[in-house]
């Protein structure tokens, strides 16, 4: 078995070891060459001063990239069993350098991890929990959160939806909420035949930075329940989408100066929390 830069079996033998095949179930597409994962590490970097939250590390290779390129505490959030005795091996390789959470990322209490500050959230998501798990991120009150950045693997059609800009096809409530809390752009693209098994679309990885006071300030819940409604229904004007969260949408786009034929794709981030602050102020006048 010939080892790796640091130390470590390479991934596929780590693989055949524990008997690992991925699981479609979990949206699991294993990213096996550290070189790759090394340059998402140093693309997110510097580490050695910051708490690394991993989430669904799988077998280990970003875990190992992270590690190798100096982060100096790293926490992985893995559910799957069948990985764990792979990234204890690291653990024990890097002694008090890697803690293993075995648990579901979208019930994890982070606050309750008790994470050294600064934090900062770096993974290769699972496509199946990817935007949810953004989504609750973005959502993290109070704000400004927990983590200084957020560096995560996407389908590449879900990258360029978060960074597209208003009056494009790609532009939706993922935009929306993604570029009025944080500042998001794509570092580099990653090609389907990096992973095992071979996915159907290439990835991104994106960069999140926190704005510090998002302007203008709004509900993240109510600017969440608003850009739902929408783009819930494509192309429909605002009069009509905005009606299943509001009786008169109307009446509440013309006090905004909105066109009430206009579509949620030619609105500004600015004009959604708009909207989500006028909803709120009609419920809390009621």
């Amino acid at each position: 078995m010939t080892a790796t830069p640091d130390g470590l079996p390479p991934l596929r033998d780590v693989i055949r070891a524990c008997g690992l095949t991925a699981k479609k179930s979990l949206g699991q597409n294993f990213l096996l060459d550290l070189n790759l994962t090394c340059r998402i590490a140093r693309a997110a970097g510097p580490l050695e001063d910051v708490t690394i939250v991993e989430i669904g590390p799988g077998p280990g290779s970003l875990t190992r990239a992270l590690l190798m390129e100096g982060a100096s505490h790293v926490v992985a959030i893995e559910r799957d069993e069948r990985c764990l005795a792979a990234l204890h091996d690291i653990a024990a390789h890097y002694p008090g350098r890697l803690d293993i959470v075995a648990d579901d990322a979208r019930k994890v209490d982070y606050e309750a991890l008790s994470l050294t500050a600064p934090a900062r959230i770096i993974a290769n998501l699972p496509y199946s929990v990817g935007t949810p798990l953004l989504i609750g991120w973005l959502k993290t009150d109070p704000w400004p959160p927990w983590f200084d950045r957020l560096v995560l693997m996407f389908q590449r059609e879900v990258a360029e939806r978060i960074i597209a800009k208003p009056r494009t096809k790609a532009y939706g409530r993922l935009s929306v909420l993604s570029q009025w809390r944080t500042e998001p752009r794509i570092l580099f693209n990653v090609p389907a035949g990096a992973f095992t098994p071979k996915p159907k679309v290439e990835s991104s990885v994106v960069e999140f930075v926190p704005r510090e006071k998002p302007e203008p300030p709004c509900d993240a819940t109510e600017l969440e329940k608003v850009t739902a409604a929408a783009f819930g229904q494509w192309r429909k004007m605002l009069r009509a989408s905005l009606r299943q969260i509001t009786s008169d949408p109307e009446a509440l786009l013309g006090e905004l100066d909105l066109d009430p034929t206009a579509r949620a794709e030619e609105l500004q981030v600015g004009d959604f929390c708009r909207i989500a602050n006028a909803l709120s102020g009609a419920r809390n006048t009621r």
